[in-house]
């Protein structure tokens, strides 16, 4: 029995001493690269579509936006890009009009966003100060709301 117990043990050991790995989860990865023809599109969408873990590439060059659906890290796509394009790459810096409070905040508002989207600036705390409302000016505005029932009313 001295024997077996000691194989035993060794096995146990083996198998603790491994890393467990953790499952990557889902994730949509959009990046800003320029895109002038029809060969940056290409040469971009090939950058990221060997990669292990992409499920699915999306161009828009008319958003110079690339979306990238799969299994991967962000900042391994993002380098990849940059590496394999030799591009200037960045996360997609733009978040939809309605989920900003002050759209068009001096930090929010940018001339080069896509219709409808602005400047991510609630990621930003320099700039989140600013397109952030006070309480002050919150009372003031929706004391003359169209929305609010209990509204000034002018006769």
């Amino acid at each position: 029995m001295g024997f077996l117990s000691k194989v035993s043990e060794l096995g146990e050991w083996h198998r603790s001493s491994k890393k467990l790995k953790k499952n990557k989860q889902l994730k949509t990865v959009e990046i800003k690269v320029k895109m002038d023809c029809e060969g940056c599109e290409r040469r971009v969408k090939k950058s990221v579509q060997g990669m292990k873990g992409v499920t699915e590439v999306e161009v828009d060059p008319k958003q110079s936006k690339l979306t990238v659906i799969g299994y991967v890290d962000p900042d391994k796509v993002l380098h990849r890009v940059r590496h394999r394009t030799g591009k200037k790459a960045e996360l997609w810096p733009y978040v939809p009009y309605d989920v900003v409070p002050h759209p068009y905040a001096p930090e929010a508002y940018d001339k080069k966003a896509p219709p409808g989207y602005v400047r991510n600036v609630l990621e930003d705390p320099e700039a989140s100060a600013l397109a952030r409302a006070s309480s002050t000016e919150v009372k003031y505005t929706t004391a003359f709301s169209d929305e609010n029932p209990n509204a000034c009313v002018v006769m």
